[in-house]
């Protein structure tokens, strides 16, 4: 029982990075019905911004913050600059141009920083505390604490805010929310800053379990992808709950699923996903759509 108690802790822990991240592909799914497939390598940048910041004698927080205030205000930029001149185009071709976010993101990376390995501090103790007799690692209660922060502020902004409330406006109704005086285009940047931020979080909480390099992310964003399906892909509890719902799920069956490996970890995700799939195709938090004739 102790070591099932300790692998769901341990699964929360890479379950929150994972549904940070799918949550920022919900956010910019719901205002343009479009995947962004150059998150992963947006967030493993602003991780770089961080680890330079840290490199020139900045506190691990206040590179943290600073961080997260590039991030949300590149994420404006790549939208405004990129995204904006495409979006009434067809869905294809915005997805070519994530895509193609995603090689110029990677390539600036190897550039700027060179594809050398990199160590990136943890703000955690690496140490275990005991906790009704189970040991759990400090740096795992830590990520599942700044996972469960972030997305309370996220629920407490798009639930409270005036803000928030016109971003869901606009993300379900923009012609209606255009007419009411809503600056859908506005609202739509702003989804990417805030998706930008959500990234930067999921980068600094994995580089310390990982080195650093270009190719960080890339499986991350698989699991996120998955996650996001798993609960709803246009549903923001959907996407924090299929992540840790997956990250739990993971980590169980690698300890009892030996015969597995760990190299098999992806194949099982998306069998997971698939399962969920043939009996939910919508996904797990999802409300169908009823159009009437």
């Amino acid at each position: 029982m102790t070591e099932f108690l300790q692998q769901v802790v341990s699964g929360l822990a890479s379950g929150g990075i994972y549904a940070s991240l799918a949550l920022a592909l919900v956010l910019i799914y719901r205002a343009t019905d479009v995947i962004n497939f150059a998150q992963g390598e947006m967030a493993t940048f602003t991780t770089y911004i961080a680890w330079t910041l840290i490199d020139q004698g900045l506190s691990y927080w206040t590179a943290f913050v600073l961080t997260l205030a590039i991030a949300f205000v590149g994420g404006i930029a790549v939208e405004r600059v990129v995204i904006r001149p495409v979006e009434r185009a067809p869905v294809l071709t915005i997805v070519m141009v994530t895509i193609g976010l995603l090689i110029v993101f990677n390539g600036a990376m190897g550039w700027i920083w060179t594809p050398e390995l990199k160590s990136f501090p943890s703000p955690f103790p690496s140490r275990g505390v005991e906790i009704g007799g189970v040991v759990v690692s400090i740096q795992d209660l830590g990520v599942i604490g700044v996972s469960l922060v972030l997305v309370a502020l996220m629920y407490a902004f798009f639930t409270f805010t005036r803000l928030g409330l016109s971003m869901r406006a606009a993300a379900v109704n923009p012609e209606v929310s255009r007419l009411l005086g809503v600056r859908v285009s506005w609202m739509l940047a702003l989804g990417w800053g805030l998706a930008a931020v959500l990234g930067a979080v999921s980068g600094m909480m994995i580089a310390p379990t990982a080195f650093l390099d270009p190719n960080m992310m890339q499986v991350v964003i698989i699991y996120a992808f998955a996650a996001a399906v798993l609960g709803g892909i246009s549903s923001p509890v959907g996407a924090v709950v299929g992540g840790l719902t997956l990250g739990v799920a993971l980590n169980l069956i690698g300890t009892y699923a030996e015969f597995l490996g760990s190299e098999l970890r992806l194949p099982v995700a998306f069998a997971i996903l698939l399962a969920v799939l043939i009996v939910r195709p919508s996904g797990l938090f999802e409300r169908a759509v009823v159009k009437r004739v």
